[in-house]
């Protein structure tokens, strides 16, 4: 019977196994690299209508929950016969273990209620089972989406996600408490294989890499009720190309970074949080020879590079968090960005990728630009490109004592040759999108008035043509080394570039 409530005593014993009723889903393995010929299907964003798929029967996880509980305890026990139990064929045990539960839950329902369930409601409840145990439970829809950017949750019943478009929408709750919530996270974490991560009064923070390669963010203990954050990698797999069908870039932009790529440039990335920095990151990396042996530093993996199999050899690092203590109060088992820089310089690595440097890794970074063989690339925070040095100089000098603005300045100076600022214009509160692209591109020439760096700016907007994203303005004093790689400079002698259409927004100053 379609839309009812689901039967409430699942406390029922198997008196004889019977048949399957229903075959469940493949756990969801991480989203396959596309290849390089395929663009992403996110060029055209969910419009201001878009909304989540409904559920097609409404499930009862009080039931749900318990036969969780049921079948977790059976698969225990046959894991522990088989010590050596691979994880595909635990999963393949835990489904006919779930369609055995459900089917004689079925039975039961059906016998106090005197009408059977429907085969959708056993298919619905079996994949909700199968998600509590093996994936992100009531969490996965959101995360199988792939018109969703953000899910929000603030407390088990107050669950917001935000799409591609920046449609913002309100959902049913994710959990039957906080506690049950926090649970869940719990459950993640042991399941990510970072074994070290948890969420505890100890530990209140938790940050991970989920299966999919979604980036979760929780805290609870420091809020007044547990707080999530998941951030979706809707364009997962992408080249330069399919960014200027996105238009992040144009093909003069594609063209010029590439080179920059080629020509063993080392590259900042910089904007603001969600603006695309780490896609954009991922597209300029497509361009490294395939045959280059390169290394990623990552807090969670997020690039993908040694999973999207477009490299032959790329060592990618993860950092650790700790797992406790030393009895010296220092982090025990931490290993932070910071301390995988040094060996990986010993990795025989052609370049060095770090994805975000938001800490005291950036010392050791722009040691590496500075004294490596070049064509190395890092994202950082920043609202503006003219904060981007400010920004750098800060962390220095946070870094570690006696460090000076001054000498992070000269760092920058004789390490960095470019900076790649992202823009996001967010139109949404009239009624329009949000539009990202590269609005600057700048050329560091070395140490300048105050000893600051020297820029050139490259590329930039125009406004007087209300142009907002970047175009030619001048050439780069390293022409020469772009050109033998490939480069076409007349590109850079097209004052309005290479966008094609304006840009589409509302509001022209």
């Amino acid at each position: 019977m379609l839309g009812r409530p689901l039967h409430h005593d699942p406390t029922v014993t198997e008196s004889a196994p019977r048949p399957s009723l229903v075959t469940m889903p493949q756990p969801g393995p991480a989203t396959p690299g596309r290849p390089a010929s395929v663009r992403p299907s996110l060029a055209h964003p969910a419009g201001p209508g878009a909304s989540v798929r409904p559920a097609p029967v409404p499930v009862d996880y009080t039931v749900a929950t318990a036969l969780k509980r049921q079948v977790a305890d059976r698969l225990a026990q046959e894991v522990q016969r088989d010590p050596g139990m691979s994880e595909p064929t635990r999963q393949q045990r835990g489904r006919d273990l779930i369609n055995r539960a459900v089917a004689v839950w079925a039975d039961a329902a059906a016998q106090g209620r005197g009408q059977s369930t429907t085969p959708a409601e056993e298919k619905a409840l079996s994949e909700a089972v199968f998600d509590l145990l093996f994936r992100a439970g009531r969490l996965q829809r959101y995360l199988d989406d792939q018109n969703i950017e953000n899910i929000l949750v603030n407390g088990y019943d107050e669950v917001w996600i935000d799409f591609g478009d920046a449609h913002r929408q309100k959902v049913a709750p994710v959990a039957e408490s906080d506690e049950d919530l926090v649970e869940i996270l719990r459950d993640l974490a042991r399941r990510s294989g970072q074994g070290e991560r948890t969420l505890s009064n100890h530990n209140p923070f938790l940050a991970l890499r989920l299966e999919d390669g979604s980036r979760l963010q929780a805290m609870t203990g420091v809020t007044q009720r547990p707080m999530v954050t998941i951030r979706r990698h809707r364009v997962r797999d992408t080249d330069l190309a399919g960014l200027i069908e996105l238009g992040t870039v144009d093909h003069t932009l594609a063209s010029f970074l590439s080179s920059l790529i080629r020509a063993k440039k080392n590259v900042l990335i910089a904007g603001t949080q969600g603006v695309g920095k780490t896609s954009l990151m991922r597209a300029m990396a497509r361009e490294i020879p395939k045959e280059e042996r390169i290394g990623t530093l990552e807090s969670e993996y997020e690039l993908f590079l040694h999973e999207l199999g477009h490299h032959e050899q790329v060592v990618a690092m993860e950092s650790r968090e700790s797992n406790g203590e030393r009895v010296d109060g220092q982090a025990a088992g931490e290993i932070s960005l910071s301390d995988l820089i040094p060996p990986a310089l010993r990795m025989t690595l052609s370049r060095m990728i770090v994805g975000e440097v938001r800490g005291k890794e950036v010392v050791p970074m722009l040691q590496a630009m500075t004294n490596g063989e070049g064509g190395s690339l890092c994202t950082i925070h920043a609202r503006e490109p003219h904060m981007v040095f400010d920004r750098i100089a800060e962390l220095y000098v946070q870094s570690r004592t006696g460090f000076s603005e001054s000498l992070a300045y000269r760092q920058i100076a004789n390490g960095v040759n470019f900076v790649v600022f992202i823009k996001m214009v967010d139109e949404t509160a009239i009624g329009g999108r949000r539009h990202r692209f590269v609005s600057h591109v700048l050329e560091v020439t070395g140490a300048g008035e105050n000893g600051r760096p020297a820029t050139n700016l490259i590329f930039g907007p125009r406004p007087e043509i209300e142009e907002l994203r970047a175009v030619p303005l001048m050439h780069p004093s390293c022409l020469g080394d772009l050109m033998r790689v490939g480069f076409d400079g007349d590109l850079l002698n097209n004052p309005h570039g290479t966008w094609g259409k304006p840009l589409d927004v509302m509001v022209r100053v």
